[in-house]
């Protein structure tokens, strides 16, 4: 019987050292054929990949980094480049790296403990991650702060004076640029996540937004025309002073700078502190929903009246579907038809944040395309 050769990818390879970026037809073609695709669709994917759709364009760069084919990060087209994402959070950093498009490719979570150990371990994954994928074009971090994000400062990219334990005046720039290949990008994490909205999430078509954060802390970010808000330093619109409902007069705060401002009186920690329980865990004729929604209300006409956003995404562990209608409610109450604007009074100037829970991760993510671009 005659034997019928079986087309072997193995003994057509060339040696990884014999091979060139503009490899010779046949490595295209094993490259082709394992992807099931032509070897003009290769091409595309490995020079012009904003011609091939992300998908085929992810199995063949997979394919050809297993093979040991040189892929050239920094030669592809924007959306074939491959981009670090950090949310360093209090309670963890979590740690991915995605494509210019906004998807994520590969992501860990790394428990936050002191810093020398944190941001040890995420340099260690950013290395694998390097030998994975290829050179980053940037990496993008979002952190807790304050940050000192003033470049000619000496403590620049240094989180400064937060509350969190050991991680006061740590050098958290300094130290991934050390540990890390390739160039880095910071800003606070509601910046980020600002950011992220308005490229992929609920901002999209918008020149301005601000995105609230209520969780264990409450931060906000400000984004105008593709830009986050700087100046002296980033804002802390967590730490205003809002007026006390009549419900709430007795309750100190728990803010250690300020006591009752803003974070002290509605951040997730306060209202266990007075209640016991979590919002969620709440009746529903519990007095804390109205008293949430006013301070919340509060910051929202503050943020009206000083950045005049044309939207207002609020997210976080506290936030409750119920409440984006009670706090808009309030906002109005405290701007006393002062602005005009009909935007106001619309389903969707207040409401959720459009990426979930990955607002913070892409959000910064958004940061090296923005920052790299």
């Amino acid at each position: 019987m005659k034997k019928i050769k079986r087309r072997s990818v193995a003994n057509k390879l060339v040696k990884p050292t014999e091979r060139k970026l503009s490899a010779g037809k046949l490595q295209m073609q094993d490259i082709a054929h394992l992807a099931g695709v032509s070897t003009s669709t290769v091409s595309r994917a490995l020079n012009q990949s904003s011609l091939v759709n992300a998908e085929t364009r992810e199995r063949i760069e997979k394919l050809a980094r297993s093979l040991n084919y040189p892929v050239n990060v920094g030669a592809m087209s924007g959306s074939a480049r491959r981009y670090g994402a950090i949310e360093a959070g209090g309670t963890k950093f979590i740690c991915a790296v995605g494509d210019q498009d906004g998807q994520i490719l590969d992501e860990t979570r790394i428990e936050t403990r002191d810093p020398g150990t944190t941001l040890t371990d995420v340099c260690r994954y950013f290395g694998a991650a390097g030998h994975k994928f290829g050179t980053l074009t940037a990496l993008g971090v979002g952190a807790f702060g304050p940050l000192d994000l003033k470049p000619k400062s000496p403590t620049f990219g240094f989180i400064t004076s937060t509350p969190k334990p050991g991680w006061k005046n740590t050098d958290l720039l300094g130290t991934l640029k050390h540990g890390v290949n390739g160039p880095v990008y910071l800003d606070t994490d509601v910046n980020g996540a600002a950011l992220g909205e308005l490229r992929w999430g609920a901002g999209r078509n918008l020149d301005s937004l601000a995105y609230v954060t209520v969780g264990t802390g409450i931060g906000v970010g400000v984004v105008h025309h593709g830009r986050a808000i700087h100046g002296l330093m980033h804002p802390e619109l967590g730490h205003i002073f809002v007026r006390r409902h009549p419900a709430d007069s007795s309750f100190d705060g728990i803010c250690p700078y300020h006591g009752d401002c803003l974070e002290g009186l509605a951040c997730g920690a306060a209202i266990v502190a007075r209640t016991g329980r979590s919002l969620k865990d709440a009746p529903p004729a519990d007095p804390i929903w109205a008293i949430e929604a006013d301070y919340l209300g509060q910051l929202c006409a503050l943020l009206v009246l000083s950045h005049s956003p044309q939207r207002i995404l609020i997210g976080g562990g506290v936030m409750q579907p119920p409440m984006y209608a009670g706090i808009q409610e309030r906002m109005l109450h405290w701007l006393h038809d002062y602005v005009g604007a009909e935007e106001l009074h619309g389903s969707q100037y207040i409401t959720a944040p459009g990426l979930g829970g990955s607002a913070g991760i892409r959000g910064a993510l958004s940061l090296a395309i923005a920052a790299s671009s």
